[in-house]
């Protein structure tokens, strides 16, 4: 094996010649031995790494373990934006932090509750149209930089039953809100788990029957 040094982004290290990537390794980097010849790291036809001898092309492919990254900015379903770069490298947003060092995320509040037997046939995660022209004008009207569905059922049927149908019922909302170019960073459904009221009443399962909004602002 051959001991390198990478000269690759301005960086200077020791490294060996290997088989395989080490975790940090960068497809595109570009090495040289004690003798001052060149080898650049790559991936094989096996998706093995390692290092080839000669510059198999000018720059950097800046992508590690295969895998490529897009630069962008999301939002977790804490509120908390993250940015990630083209390498994979990855941090917060929000320069504020609390005294242990977690971020200080955006506020969340429930922005909106729809009950979902005013949108959903008994049974069923399919909008009528009524009820999606309502959503609309609710999402299109809503200020806000993200949001959050989640699903909610009375305790009628199983737990898992009631999971599977508010879990549908809560992406039928939020197809609804992406297509209106809200961005939906969290979808989920919680079933019976989370009464609103008691379920020993007609009045009470109607109201767990729900689908809540939380906007990040």
């Amino acid at each position: 094996m051959k001991s390198l040094r990478l000269v690759a982004a301005g960086l200077v290290a020791t490294a060996i010649a290997m088989t395989a990537p080490a975790s940090a390794q960068n497809v595109g980097d570009v090495g040289q031995d004690s003798a001052g010849n060149v080898y650049t790291f790559i991936l094989d036809t096996d998706g093995n790494g390692r290092w080839i001898r000669g510059r198999v092309a000018e720059g950097r492919e800046r992508t590690i373990l295969a895998e490529r990254y897009t630069p962008t900015i999301w939002t977790d379903p804490d509120g908390c934006e993250h940015w990630v770069m083209d390498d994979g490298v990855e941090g917060f947003m929000t320069p504020h932090v609390t005294p242990d060092g977690r971020p200080v995320c955006n506020r969340a509040q429930a922005c909106g509750v729809m009950q979902t037997d005013q949108f959903f046939a008994t049974d069923s995660a399919r909008i009528h149209a009524a009820g999606r022209a309502e959503l609309v004008r609710f999402f299109q009207s809503a200020s806000a930089s993200a949001y959050g569905i989640q699903g909610h059922t009375d305790s009628r049927a199983s737990d898992a039953y009631n999971l599977r149908l508010s879990k549908r019922r809560a992406d039928a909302v939020a197809d609804v809100a992406r297509s209106t170019g809200a961005r939906v960073i969290d979808v989920r459904g919680l079933g019976e788990r989370q009464p609103r009221a008691t379920n020993g009443t007609a009045a009470g399962q109607a109201q767990n029957r729900r689908v809540e909004v939380i906007c990040y602002r």
